[in-house]
């Protein structure tokens, strides 16, 4: 170990002499009580509390704070479970509301979760848990506590997919409230749309949209959203209107199935037009 050490001093002499001298020079300043010498150890005193603050800054960058990263991940654990915490309170928002909705309607209902989510610009389909072993058939309707979500279009024993209103190959014959005008809703790709409606018809931005009585599909009286736009075409005769759904589409988990089959049709005129993809 001496030798180790006499290896050292002999490689690192000249630095070491230095280190001493400077020493030895700074003991002698902080010692000395003339004017210059305390000019110079303030200079010096305050040049090396710069130094030391950068060289301390500048070791930082390399030198990972262990307590530092360690509240980093702490901070990330904290904020995954609090998304968590968000998601479950919103379900359980949503499971309550469906569970009040259940308790109230006379229109017998079958509870549903989403377990696939197919949508593309003009098709939105579900895959719903549960099937013909849960008494779901082709042609029920879909709903959840907002309002009106889709159409049972296929089922297994234990599945089935539901064509959602925001599907080019839907159309919904619907009513707007407020002035009983009909009309027949469809998506476009981006929205849902009314077409055709005479602009001598009473129809006004916020106006509340449900299903109709002329509807074969559905069952009347379903919400199913607002007017949000109203435009009118070129020769001034007729309006398109924008409804905005009460159901957020994309974003529901949990759906009740209407556990009937609708047929009703008004001189053998089918209101609604279900289109073949």
């Amino acid at each position: 170990m001496i030798k180790v050490f006499q290896r050292l001093g002999y490689q690192f002499k000249e630095y070491v002499i230095l280190v001493i001298l400077v020493v030895v020079s700074l003991i002698s300043i902080s010692l000395s009580e003339k004017p210059q010498a305390k000019k110079l150890k303030a200079f010096a005193i305050a040049n090396f509390a710069v130094l030391s603050e950068i060289t301390e800054t500048f070791v930082s960058i390399f030198t990972p704070d262990v307590e530092v990263e360690e509240l980093r991940i702490e901070n990330a654990k904290i904020s995954l479970q609090l998304n968590k915490l968000k998601k479950v309170a919103a379900e359980n928002d949503e499971l309550r509301s469906m569970i009040n909705m259940r308790d109230t309607s006379s229109l017998p209902l079958i509870p549903v979760r989403v377990v696939s989510k197919l949508i593309t610009k003009v098709q939105g389909n579900f895959i719903v848990n549960r099937g013909s072993n849960s008494g779901i058939a082709k042609g029920m309707p879909v709903i959840n506590h907002r309002g009106l979500v889709g159409l049972v279009m296929d089922v297994t024993e234990d599945y089935s997919v539901v064509r959602t209103i925001q599907n080019s190959n839907l159309s919904i014959a619907v009513t707007i409230q407020r002035s009983n005008v009909d009309g027949v809703l469809s998506f476009d790709g981006r929205d849902l749309i009314i077409k055709d409606i005479p602009t001598t018809y009473d129809v006004k931005i916020g106006d509340r949209v449900e299903t109709s009585d002329f509807s074969s599909l559905f069952p009347p009286l379903i919400p199913v959203g607002i007017i949000s736009k109203k435009e009118t075409n070129e020769l001034g005769l007729l309006h398109s209107l924008t409804v905005k759904p009460f159901a957020e589409i994309e974003a529901t988990n949990n759906l009740f199935v209407i556990g009937i089959v609708s047929s009703k049709q008004i001189n053998q005129l089918e209101m609604n037009l279900l289109k073949k993809p």
